[in-house]
């Protein structure tokens, strides 16, 4: 929220500086993010009148003025020579004069001046525009002055430049500061400094002419107020003071009405809207949007986007249509414009659930659903009518001007619970003594009203408070106030001891280490995700839903990593990368009725850590010792081991619902599926647009503690005997795995002297070759044997390879070759 201090001091004034009371807000928990001067530094820049502009007798572009400067201008009128294309006689401007500074430029310096001649002709200062200045980037013309402005002061009094820009970054239970008579009223309870009250003089109805209003929904609108005002001119001029407001709030002047709309906004948090009354068919009737044979209603909004609504979106409609966006924004249908002289003005509380999340299933957000999100003060709307109404008289209004009576309908209002708060306890949560006395007094600064008992304040919240609801809400409105200053510099009672970790596991950064080791590159994604990649890329039909999903794409909780990667795959791909190696270690969120509450989980919700990486392109990057490929199941499969090593994983043909159904596998670690390794299906391919003839990404997905623990490593004495190896050749089928041939080889009966066996040779014979059968294929293993004790003989070298041929035979149904 942006702000000027004036219009902050306006109601409250202490007795501090800007820098004490930015720091003030920051340390009450307002943080102001940013302090900006309204107007850099330039001195002798002065209020000026033109009397008189003539041609330049020897340019056609540049004019030669007499300009009044007042006690500037000692010696008679000075000579200007100007050339901006409105300089003329009778309008009031800004001048330089001799001796002034304009505001630095891109070298840092002011720059200076001084007397000069433009084509020959004296010039005895400068006429200035807003962008010269640097109040604004319009550089169409001199900056015309309102002709009230008096000759001769300075133009930084006059504009009030010595002002500084407050720019605070609220969070989302500070609905209440969202309004500079808000902030206002939190710098008062703060500082003890007077609080001015808001202007609410009551206009006196001229008409007994209402606009029927109906509430069909008190769950979306608790409150709707509402007034006729006839025979306005929406053509009339925004006054400077009020324009200068807006634009230091960040808002742009766009007419009179929505000028005043928008300024009642920012002075007391309340927005309201002004439709034109003549557009209006019949009452309005606010109510929840309606869907008609799987069609719902469309409305024009003042953005010039055109929005379907449903059930779950609140709207104000006329007889004929829905005319607004509740609580967000209005409808085109009705917006006031040129021709408009009757208007209807309203104000109304919106319930805060009932206007969350709604403007951004649209793509789109507003001040009004801002504040309304977070909750508006729902007393007070007659008040707002009230203040609008004036304004509207003061700047739009005329002779035929005429205002009906306000309508007030009030039908569902918060009921505010008492919230008790323990003297006991609050000195316990802050830390430090606090008395009754001090709670009673930070109560009645902030307007809290309250009952005392001995030891305990029962707080009824007021109705612009929705962030107190329990009794820490309170605890922290007693320390903020009294000051987190204040707080004693006290040790922790409990020795701090660093946590351990286990020998047996290593921290969750190693293993990012190890990936990136492994040429990947880490990613950090949103958890939140599109409900499309959970049903098609992790097969879950049921995700968790988000109530207040950040972005409408964004509506489920991820279930798996792999579609994060996929989308930073496109997205780099859409940037022309040659080559793709990402990963990213996270949370991921499931189901499961298992898991109950605890400090680190939610009952129902599981939430463990994964590991998943992504490769696409070239196998390696481009070099002249390595033939370019592309990457593919084996390069990645081979950085799965690595990352599991020294400990040793089993791949088991599997399927995955985001993975080809041939070219997946299981990782099995110690009989324990750990994740999925495999392409990505050829149908998510095409489906999200990724390219087909550069090779298909390979995925892995892995659970992070299986990878954090590793074995221990024992001593293991260095082998005395020398050790003898062997090389077999089986015939086995086409459906027996490599896994099982080497398993079976290893648990053979050979008394502990087979240490490894080691697969070095594939050979597929062709068809009808002698000594094959249809169908089958040799497999060239070399066992390694060896015996700690003593030497091993021919005789019992052979006896172990006999044992394990027998085994591979019965096992699998092996053979040797050439036998």
């Amino acid at each position: 929220m942006q702000f000027p201090e004036s219009w902050l001091r306006a109601y409250c004034n202490p007795d501090l500086t800007t820098a004490q009371l930015a720091d003030l807000l920051t340390m009450s928990g307002m943080e102001v993010e940013e302090l900006q001067p309204v107007a850099p530094p330039f001195t002798g820049i002065v209020v000026a009148e033109i009397l008189t502009a003539e041609q330049h007798p020897n340019a056609d572009r540049l004019r030669v003025c007499t300009v009044d400067a007042g006690p500037h201008s000692k010696d008679g009128p000075l000579q200007i020579v100007c050339g901006a294309p409105n300089a003329r006689a009778g309008i009031k401007i800004p001048l330089a004069t001799v001796g002034a500074e304009l505001p630095p430029g891109e070298d840092g310096k002011p720059f200076k001046i001084g007397k000069g001649k433009l084509r020959g002709v004296e010039s005895q200062g400068m006429l200035c525009s807003a962008r010269e200045l640097k109040l604004s980037e319009d550089h169409g013309g001199l900056l015309e002055l309102p002709a009230d402005a008096p000759v001769g002061q300075d133009i930084r009094q006059f504009l009030s430049l010595d002002d500084t820009l407050f720019t605070l970054k609220l969070t989302p239970n500070l609905g209440h500061a969202l309004s500079v008579y808000g902030v206002a009223r939190e710098v008062a309870a703060l500082t003890g400094a007077p609080l001015k009250p808001l202007p609410t003089t009551p206009v006196v109805p001229t008409l007994d002419e209402t606009l029927p209003v109906t509430v069909d929904a008190p769950d979306l609108c608790g409150r709707f107020s509402g007034r006729i005002v006839r025979g306005i001119d929406t053509k009339a001029k925004t006054p400077a003071w009020m324009v200068d407001r807006l634009a230091r709030c960040g808002q742009r002047s766009v007419s009179a009405l929505v000028d005043i709309s928008n300024y009642v906004m920012f002075e007391t948090g309340q927005p309201t809207h002004i439709f034109d009354l003549d557009k209006i068919h019949g009452g309005l009737t606010v109510r929840w949007g309606r869907v008609v044979e799987g069609q719902g209603e469309t409305l024009k909004l003042l953005n010039g986007n055109t929005i379907t609504v449903d059930a779950q979106v609140g709207v104000i409609a006329d007889t004929q249509a829905v005319e607004s966006l509740a609580g967000i924004m209005g409808g085109d249908a009705t917006s006031v414009g040129d021709d408009t002289t009757n208007v209807y003005v309203e104000a109304a509380f919106w319930w805060p659930d009932a206007v969350a999340g709604r403007s951004r299933r649209y793509n789109f957000s507003t001040d009004a659903g801002h504040r309304y999100e977070r909750g508006v003060d729902p007393a007070h709307t007659v008040e707002r009518i009230e203040r609008i109404t004036s304004l509207i008289q003061q700047i739009c209004g005329g002779e035929a001007t005429a205002c009906g009576p306000v309508t007030d309908a009030i039908v569902n209002l918060p009921a505010k619970k008492p919230v008790a708060l323990r003297v006991a306890r609050a000195a316990k949560v802050i830390g430090m003594p606090v008395t009754q006395a001090q709670c009673s007094e930070v109560l009645t600064r902030l307007g809290l009203s309250f009952t005392a008992s001995d030891g305990v304040l029962t707080v009824t919240p007021p109705s612009w408070r929705f962030d107190i609801e329990i009794e820490e809400d309170l605890i922290e409105e007693v320390i903020r106030v009294i000051g987190f200053d204040q707080l004693p510099l006290t040790a922790p009672v409990a020795p701090v001891t660093a946590r351990v970790r286990p020998e047996a596991q290593r921290g969750s950064y190693a293993l990012r280490r190890s990936v990136a080791a492994l040429d990947y590159q880490e990613t950090i994604n949103f958890s939140f995700v599109e409900e499309r990649w959970e049903t098609e890329l992790a097969g879950n039909t049921q995700p968790i839903r988000l109530l207040n999903p950040i972005a409408a794409p964004l509506s489920v909780m991820r279930s798996s990593l792999i579609g994060s990667l996929v989308q930073v795959l496109r997205h780099n791909l859409t940037r022309r990368a040659p080559r793709v190696r990402v990963f990213e270690l996270g949370r991921v969120f499931r189901r499961d009725a298992s898991v109950q509450t605890s400090e680190q989980s939610v009952v129902g919700i599981d939430q463990p850590l994964r590991v998943a990486g992504l490769a696409w392109g070239a196998a390696e990057p481009v070099q002249w010792g390595v033939k370019e490929r592309s990457v593919d199941f084996f390069d990645v499969k081979a950085d799965v081991e690595a990352l599991v090593a020294p400990r040793t994983a089993r791949f088991v043909a599997a399927e995955h619902p985001a993975m080809h159904p041939g070219r997946c596998a299981r990782v099995e670690l110690d009989g324990v599926a750990i994740g999925f390794v495999g392409e990505l299906h050829p149908r998510w391919r095409q489906a999200y647009e990724l390219p087909a003839g550069q090779g298909a990404p390979v995925l892995f997905e892995l659970d992070v503690p299986a990878l954090l623990a590793r074995d221990v490593p024992a001593y293991q004495a260095v082998p005395r005997q020398q050790a003898v190896t062997r090389d077999i050749a089986v015939i086995v089928g086409e459906a027996v795995g490599h896994d099982a041939v080497i398993a079976s080889l290893l648990a053979a009966s050979t008394g502990g002297l087979l240490r490894s066996a080691k697969l070095f040779d594939v050979y597929r014979p062709a068809a009808g070759a002698a000594g094959f059968e249809p169908g089958e294929r040799s497999l060239a293993i070399r066992l390694e044997l060896l015996d700690d004790d003593a030497p091993l003989t021919d005789a019992r070298s052979d006896e172990a390879v006999k044992a394990a041929l027998d085994a591979v035979q019965r096992d699998l149904g092996a053979r040797l070759r050439g036998a």
